[in-house]
């Protein structure tokens, strides 16, 4: 009877402790979730950090010398490896040179080249994180914050951040490493991934997903390191991801790309993850001999993941780089260049992904920008035909065009105002002002045109009036001068050269004095009795009226920032006289508030 009794109190203990045990297993995987979660978040933001630091530090003038390298493959090939070293990102290399090759001034095959070194560019990171550098993280994250917030430098404060970044990267991976190393919740790890661990294809896809939700490669590859370091998963699992990641850095370029239709502005993006996708298919083809090859050469398993990647990369680039020529050969004729543009009020150049990267986001803002100007160009010269051959069947057709430049200006602007002010440095703000300032006085000289010339135009038509002969002269010759100065202003708009404002700038005055010498001599028509004067006068000032306008505003777009920047535009253009009371002296003696009492709007 004791002996019964004792058997069904030990089977009532047991039946007590599995709901127990059970709830306990839930609770340890719900904190290890927690955990592992918590320490790859810190892992990206650190990653982001790092990006966005050195992008603020460097990236116009990487942008600059990418572009004086892109006239050789192996060229390409090393200023895209040194770039993405350095910025951390192959993405963001890689959207500078499709940028480049979809505008047609590079070739498609060192814009190749220069994907194929951002692949290799993006394992040195890697590489140097592979060792146990984790003791370093207190230290960088202390300077990163000393730099950050007391430094009045922007440089200094963008170096700051770079550190603190760095730093939080290091202290991720070493939780990782501490969440991994831990027995329980290791063996939990270890039964969440077994499943997926024996089918190389699902880590491949899997990795690949990450990456293109993480938009982080090398965040995806340190966790994998980690992983494989504390014996979660075996090597070839992690080689197997390693290949997904470096699949899934190349899908948004694609996914996300341009807006735009034309199939040649993908050749790039699409270039490069064919080319990675077939060195993923040839490395899983391979990958039993080569893992084994590679765990008997380094035994340590963290340093085995970081020389796969590179390898990979490194073997990758090696197999393209002779055959680069027929494979850019074979994209042109797989995505051929569009001939025509169903909607010209489209936006072409304002990549969506390109958002990420300030430098690269405001160099797609001012190529579109350019476009304003090609169409403002194309307006003044249908307004030209009219006024000198009478080409009425122009005017429907050059007042359509001031709709696209509503639809551009209104697309530059939402660009430029969805990227994140947190990422802009100083100089990144100025350069958005300035884009901001083009664009809408560009499009308000097209209003000009559109609601003030083509009318007054359009008025000399209905009524059969002719302008006399010097007077139509005056006209197309002011005409040409705006034409001029818009290619000025464009040109500026590139280059940023303070010498070309001072002259944009002169155009004004030179502008004011033929409109003034150009009145005169109407003036002086009227007074001799010429009837074709006198019936065309309204007409002929209000002409040069709208000129003047549009040329001020054209002047306004360009020159005037570049010299408020250095200082060298001034305020009025009325003289200083002591003699006489001042601004704020007639303002006080009227009984108003001087100038600085006014609120602002």
């Amino acid at each position: 009877m004791l002996i019964e009794i004792k058997g069904k109190a030990d089977s009532i203990k047991r039946c007590m402790r599995r709901p127990l045990s059970s709830c306990m297993r839930s609770i340890t995987l719900s904190l290890t979730l927690l955990d592992l979660a918590g320490s790859v978040a810190l892992l990206l933001w650190g990653t982001h950090m790092v990006q966005s630091g050195i992008q603020r530090v460097f990236g116009a003038g990487l942008r600059a010398l990418l572009g004086r390298a892109l006239h050789g493959r192996w060229s390409a090939f090393l200023a895209g490896l040194s770039i993405t070293a350095i910025l951390q990102s192959s993405t963001a290399t890689g959207l500078m040179a499709a940028g480049f090759a979809a505008a047609g001034l590079v070739d498609l095959v060192p814009a190749l080249a220069v994907m194929l070194g951002a692949n290799v560019g993006t394992t040195l990171i890697v590489q140097v994180l592979s060792f146990d550098v984790s003791a370093a993280s207190p230290a960088l994250i202390l300077a990163g914050v000393l730099m950050f917030r007391r430094a009045a430098n922007t440089r200094t404060h963008d170096v700051g951040r770079t550190l603190i970044g760095l730093g939080l990267m290091l202290l991720a991976l070493h939780q990782l490493l501490r969440l991994m190393t831990d027995q329980e919740d290791a063996s939990v790890l270890s039964t969440l991934v077994h499943a997926a661990s024996s089918v190389p294809l699902l880590n491949v896809l899997v990795a690949a997903g990450l990456t293109w939700a993480t938009h982080s490669s090398v965040a995806v590859i340190l966790f994998i390191m980690s992983l494989c370091a504390q014996n979660v998963v075996p090597p070839d699992a992690a080689f197997a991801l390693v290949l997904g990641a470096n699949l899934g850095t190349a899908i948004n370029p694609v996914l996300e790309g341009t807006l735009s239709t034309d199939p040649a502005a993908k050749r790039v993006a699409i270039g490069n993850l064919l080319s990675r996708a077939t060195g993923v298919v040839i490395a899983m083809a391979t990958l039993g001999p080569i893992g084994r090859m590679m765990v008997i050469v380094e035994p340590d398993y963290a340093r085995v993941v970081a020389d796969f990647h590179t390898l990979f990369n490194l073997v990758l680039a090696g197999l393209f780089m002779p055959f680069l020529s027929p494979y850019a050969a074979l994209l042109a004729r797989l995505l051929p260049q569009q001939q025509s543009h169903a909607d010209p009020g489209r936006p072409l150049y304002l990549d969506p992904l390109a958002r990420q990267f300030p430098v690269v986001a405001l160099g797609n803002a001012t190529r579109e920008a350019l476009r304003l100007a090609d169409v403002l160009g194309d307006m003044l010269s249908g307004a030209r035909a009219v006024l000198a051959d009478g080409e009425r069947r122009l005017i429907g057709e050059t007042r359509r065009r001031d709709d696209i430049l509503d639809s551009l200006n209104a697309a530059i602007k939402t660009y430029l105002m969805s990227l994140d002010p947190e990422q802009l440095t100083g100089h990144d703000r100025q350069r958005l002002n300035e884009i901001l300032t083009f664009v809408v006085n560009i499009e308000q000289a097209g209003d000009v045109v559109d609601l003030n010339l083509l009318p007054h135009a359009t008025k000399r038509l209905k009524r059969r009036l002719c302008f006399s002969k010097e007077g139509e002269a005056e006209l197309l010759e002011m005409l040409d001068h705006l034409t001029a100065n818009l290619r000025t202003a464009a040109s500026l708009l590139m280059t940023q050269d303070t010498r070309i404002a001072r002259i944009l700038a002169d155009e004004k005055v030179t502008f004011r004095t033929a409109e003034s010498a150009a009145k005169a001599a109407h003036f002086d028509r009227l007074r001799s009795g010429r009837p074709d004067s006198a019936q065309t006068s309204a007409l002929h000032l209000d002409l040069l009226c709208d000129m003047k306008l549009i040329n001020s505003h054209i002047v306004a777009a360009a020159a005037y920032p570049i010299l408020e920047r250095d200082g060298a535009l001034l305020v009025s253009r009325i003289a200083a006289n002591d003699s006489h009371p001042s601004l704020d002296e007639n303002l006080s003696a009227s009984g108003l508030p001087p100038r600085g009492s006014f609120p602002s709007r």
